[in-house]
């Protein structure tokens, strides 16, 4: 064999071995899930909203498994407002889960701070009256009876209906630190004060035991807590004028039939960390990008897709 044609063969050889190379580098960087393919590292930290927390959990822990396993997520649940107290300070958490929309003097001290915050609207939520399994009586109410129940202008289960027990009602709830106390508070009794007495919790596990354990309870929640309780509690159907609605993944809308008790729920992120840590802005996408998949394992109904697509556009823009 000439020389000439000794050196074409190891280069033709060496260009097809640097193909082979790239062909498997760029199958590896394909499996990845961020935009460009790169393996990320680093941590997330995200606080706020019990009744968000399980569905922000359940995107953590799959993202962590199956799209960035050097990247790790913390998610707390301090509640909504508790939560904005860590989002809105110097070095703050990355997002802040909330079952309500930020405050203006939330807002304010962002901007106070140079903090730019991104709302993303992440699931529905239908806030769910809940009883004891024992408590055959008040098998659906109005939303007046309901303002009635949590404002004391019902002491007694006979006070609404002389045929139920002549028995105290027990009311209990989530505390001020959780968006679902403002939503219940603001919306449905319209700003008036909650029934002296009522028992406000910080930890919805311990409601749930609470209610369980009183056959005179009734108490409110996120839809999520019932579902995945309803062995030990009852939903009470609300009669919004059109006949006993009970929640459900079917029925919570904000133009369904339970649209009086739906809401939706939130992650706040904090754009200046997405855009000084690829893998915080990575993860905002990839919760829209699945919460609807999940959402009605953990609780909550979907938003609709154009939503979906509409704020991920916008998280173009962040980079």
């Amino acid at each position: 064999m000439s020389f000439k044609r000794i050196t074409l063969f190891f280069l033709v050889s060496f260009l097809v071995f640097l193909t082979a190379c790239g062909s498997d580098d760029a199958d590896s960087a394909g499996d990845s899930g961020s935009d460009n393919g790169e393996e990320l590292t680093g941590n997330i930290a995200i606080d706020g909203s019990g009744t968000v927390f399980p569905l922000m959990a359940r995107l953590a822990e799959d993202y962590m498994l199956n799209e960035q396993q050097g990247v790790s997520i913390e998610v707390s649940r301090a509640g909504t407002s508790a939560g904005f107290q860590k989002f809105l300070v110097e070095n703050g958490t990355d997002f802040n889960d909330a079952s309500r929309e930020i405050k203006e003097e939330e807002q304010a001290k962002a901007d106070e701070l140079g903090i730019e915050v991104q709302e993303l609207k992440v699931a529905l939520d239908g806030l769910t009256i809940v009883t004891h399994p024992d408590n055959d009586w008040a098998t659906e109410l109005t939303p007046e009876q309901v303002q009635g129940i949590f404002l004391g202008e019902y002491t007694k289960w006979s006070d609404i209906d002389d045929s139920w027990p002549n028995e105290d009602i027990k009311t209990y709830g989530p505390n001020e630190n959780h968006g679902t106390y403002e939503f219940f508070y603001e919306t449905i009794l319209e700003e008036q004060d909650l029934v002296n007495g009522i028992d406000l919790q910080q930890d919805y596990s311990t409601l749930v035991t609470l209610v369980s354990e009183d056959e005179n309870a009734i108490g409110f929640f996120g839809f999520g807590y019932y579902q995945s309780n309803q062995d030990k509690i009852n939903a009470v159907p609300i009669d919004f004028g059109e006949g006993a609605v009970e929640p459900s993944l079917d029925t919570i809308a904000e133009d369904g039939p339970y649209a009086d008790y739906t809401r939706p729920v939130f992650t706040y992120l904090n754009v200046n960390h997405a855009q000084e840590k690829i893998q915080v802005l990575d993860y905002a996408k990839y919760v829209l990008e699945n919460a609807n998949n999940i959402a009605g394992e953990t609780g909550f109904a979907p938003i609709p897709d154009e939503e979906v697509q509409s704020q991920l556009e916008a998280l173009e823009g962040i980079e």
